[in-house]
């Protein structure tokens, strides 16, 4: 029997409780998970790609995710090329809104064609559907507890002064 791997992409910055739950669902679904912090060259990070990638490994132990789950970073290339290498035949992807749906269609179009990669939408729970990393990095930029929105080692991290990154 062949393993079903696929790959959980995302810019993380930083990573949400929403983003978690994407993660745990997924892992339940698939043999092996990649959680994939990329580099998105259309936004201004708020932390660098090692910072997420690290706070995405320390939130996935301490929330108890069970499952194969690899957490890696790719910021050149395709998206579907990671896929390619490390045998994945499914993108997961979190969905909030139409909105979402909109944007990620066309990509997942394209992805499909370049490498016979399907994409796969989560819907989120109905608790973390409002949320995004963009509204917790202004929330944080400003002063905000961010807290009920990020996993705990995320909220200690911005707590101790790191929102300036």
């Amino acid at each position: 029997m062949s393993s079903r791997i696929a790959v959980v992409p995302g810019s993380f910055d930083p990573p949400t409780l929403g983003h978690l739950d994407v993660i745990r669902r997924a892992a339940s679904l698939y043999d092996q998970l990649h959680v994939l912090v990329v580099h998105n060259p259309g936004k201004e990070a708020m932390l660098p790609i090692a910072q997420r990638q690290s706070l995405l490994e320390q939130s996935i132990a301490e929330s108890g995710i069970e499952g194969d789950v690899v957490v890696a970073s790719w910021s050149m290339g395709l998206l579907v090329d990671y896929a390619t290498d490390v045998g994945a035949g499914v993108l997961v992807k979190g969905i909030r809104s139409q909105v979402d749906v909109a944007y990620e269609t066309p990509m997942a179009i394209v992805n499909r064609h370049l490498a016979h990669v399907e994409t796969v939408f989560l819907l989120p729970d109905p608790a973390h559907a409002l949320v995004s990393s963009s509204l917790v990095r202004q929330v944080a930029s400003l002063g905000g507890d961010v807290s009920p929105y990020v996993p705990a080692a995320v909220a200690r991290f911005l707590d101790t002064g790191a929102r300036g990154i």
